[in-house]
């Protein structure tokens, strides 16, 4: 029988293929980050689900002031099955912001269809497994197969940013069972061989550097941040890297990363000093790895900085989520899903770990196993993102496969 849904699963690609496109031009970018939330984006999606006979939808809204309805949505859409026990198929709504549009070829929030690839901001994180898990189910439906667990598909708030109207929401009000079966679909390669177990913690930290701004062509008058700023984060760098040179070969890269990324605008013309200068690391740190040790080492770093250089350095912590216990490699939902890998591609997947930053590592720390996999181009958070048609299809079919628990 299962043999027959996935049959049927490429005979309804130009569905798929439309509905993701339509999914494109809802903007879902975080009100916390300028943009609308989920709410339009959920309401379309929840049309669609009953167009395509999945009528078992609740809303889950999580308060947020900053959104325009007060809400950030979570939908849930329940799937009957042949046993009580329970499988969540979970991706996220929100998209990150399109950044310079002048790298776009198209416009991020219309959708392209060439090169059997699908262009737009969020047709690949995660618009690609939402869409997938969605038609999965109305496969499922369709050649009147009932699905062997209890599939619930999951459509969250709030991933890009840490969670809290999202996953973590929906954990506090007690959605989630202990065998429960959870599969995360938000990450993986372009060969869909790799099974995700494990997270690294993860550290965002902005340093404001202050000092005194002058004239460019008078620097004795002033306090040059930008060289303080440039000074603090070449010596805070190596400092991570000789303190933690620990490796793992659970994850991919072995060892913890701690790159310099983000830098605001200090000053708008060229002969200005600034006294101001604000920039970010973001640190994936290995288990093993204590995250207060992480911030002992800045604050080694930070003292003799200020005392050489002048002028004081502030540190705000962003965001932390220290890791979680990895899922055993022989949970119910690591066979389920290696089992369904193996039928649609022909090859048993790697297991294994990442940098962190799915709502993965939520479930783990509730003592709830769950896997993160999809078969998807590296191109997330890029200019020009977009889904690989037969990458959609292909998970279309593994989804379909774990709701009918695989023969």
């Amino acid at each position: 029988m299962t043999s027959h849904v996935i049959q049927y699963v490429d005979t309804i690609q130009d569905r798929i293929v439309k509905s993701l496109a339509e999914l494109v031009e809802y903007p879902a970018v975080s009100p916390h980050e300028g943009g609308e939330g989920e709410n339009r984006k959920a309401r379309f999606l929840e049309k669609l689900a009953q167009e395509l006979g999945l009528s078992h939808i609740q809303w889950h809204n999580a308060p947020d002031e900053l959104a325009p309805e007060g809400f950030r949505p979570n939908l849930v859409i329940r799937v009957p099955g042949k046993t009580d026990k329970r499988l969540w198929i979970i991706t996220h709504m929100d998209v990150v912001p399109e950044g310079d549009r002048s790298l776009w070829q198209t416009d991020p929030f219309k959708a392209v269809i060439k090169e059997n690839r699908i262009y737009g901001r969020g047709s690949n994180d995660n618009g690609q497994e939402l869409i997938a898990s969605l038609y999965a189910a109305a496969a499922m439906k369709e050649c009147n197969i009932l699905p062997e667990y209890e599939t619930y598909l999951c459509f969250v708030a709030d991933e890009e940013l840490g969670s809290e109207f999202g996953i973590q929401y929906l954990i506090e009000q007690n959605l989630f069972k202990e065998d429960d079966l959870i599969i995360v679909p938000d990450g993986g390669n372009d060969r869909g061989d790799f099974v995700e177990v494990a997270e690294k913690s993860i550290l965002w930290l902005q340093f404001t550097v202050g000092g005194q701004q002058v004239h460019a062509s008078r620097p004795d008058l002033g306090l040059n941040a930008c060289r303080i700023a440039n000074a603090f984060a070449t010596e805070l760098d190596k400092a991570f890297h000789d303190a933690f040179p620990e490796e793992d070969n659970l994850f991919t890269p072995p060892f913890s990363t701690f790159e310099p990324t983000r830098r605001l605008p200090n000053v708008g013309n060229v002969n200005t000093i600034p006294g101001k200068e604000t920039f970010c690391f973001d640190c994936r740190i290995l288990p093993s790895v204590n995250v207060d040790d992480v911030l002992n080492v800045v604050s080694q770093v930070i003292s003799p900085i200020e005392k050489e250089y002048g002028g004081k350095i502030k540190l705000t912590v962003l965001q932390r989520t220290d890791s979680t216990p990895p899922t055993p490699l022989d949970a119910p939902i690591v066979h389920l899903l290696t089992k369904a890998i193996k039928a649609v591609y022909s090859f048993d997947p790697e297991v294994g770990g990442v940098g962190g930053g799915t709502c993965a590592a939520y479930f783990r720390k509730e003592d709830i196993p769950a896997v993160v996999w999809a078969q998807e181009a590296d191109v997330a958070h890029m200019p020009n993102e977009y889904c690989e048609i037969e990458h959609l299809i292909n998970e279309t079919k593994v989804f379909a496969l774990l709701m009918a628990g695989v023969e």
